[in-house]
């Protein structure tokens, strides 16, 4: 039996202010859903004062705890340590800018404890409530057409940073991950869905913020990873 339902895993790159309104809300609403979980930061190389903001809330609640990096491993690979690490049933990540409504976090939760081994949170489903920048929302729809043509996934958004896993089940899959940064999540799904894995999708309401640290370079990189993960699998 795991130690803990549920860890709540918040992927951070200089992110302190974020993590102000993070910690707190992330408390707030897994008191509501169960009385067994952690919080972790998975604090990847930050140089402001993020890792310091955490270990005070280490001090203060035993729920919180910090996997600190001194360089950069980039956001999946500071995901898979954690999730590796921690002993938990239910493993779930969010963004740390709180861009997807935790109003859907009970839900995400629920979606494992009904036997789905993964649940993901969509932006581009019918029924999302979306708010973004037309360059992002054109970039999304895209990415995630190639990523559904050339992959033959049947999800639709690979991206979105509201994820949940039983643990148990993904440990297997996670060491065949190759993308250490933003592709981990549409790899892992890619896999998953290869492996025959349960997934739940599901429409979210998801606002953006201007605190988002990914880059255009991130997603040209990425597009030029769909075509290399497909050569992997028909390998």
């Amino acid at each position: 039996m795991s130690k803990y339902e549920v860890c709540a895993i918040l992927p951070v790159y200089n992110d302190r202010e974020s993590l102000e309104t993070a910690i707190p809300r992330s408390i707030e609403v897994l008191e509501k859903i169960t009385d067994s979980f952690l919080v972790v930061v998975a604090e990847d190389g930050s140089t402001d004062g993020s890792a310091e903001f955490v270990r005070e809330w280490e001090e203060k609640d035993s729920r919180v705890l910090l996997f600190h990096a001194d360089e950069r491993l980039g956001r999946g690979t500071a995901l898979t340590r954690v999730i590796r690490a921690v002993d938990a049933e239910i493993v779930c990540y969010y963004d740390v800018d709180l861009a997807t409504d935790m109003a859907h976090l009970p839900a995400l939760i629920q979606a494992i404890r009904d036997g789905n081994d993964i649940a993901t949170g969509s932006r581009l489903m019918p029924e999302s409530d979306i708010v973004r920048t037309q360059g992002r929302e054109v970039a999304s729809r895209g990415y995630n057409f190639l990523v559904r043509t050339v992959l033959n996934s049947r999800l639709y958004d690979h991206q979105c940073g509201f994820k949940a896993f039983r643990r148990d089940r993904i440990l297997s899959l996670l060491d065949t991950i190759e993308a250490p940064h933003w592709f981990w999540d549409t790899e892992l799904l890619v896999r998953a869905q290869k492996k025959g894995f349960h997934i739940a999708e599901f429409p979210v309401r998801w606002r953006t913020s201007d605190k988002t640290t990914v880059r255009f370079s991130d997603v040209t990189g990425m597009g030029m990873a769909i075509f290399h993960l497909r050569r992997h699998l028909n390998d």
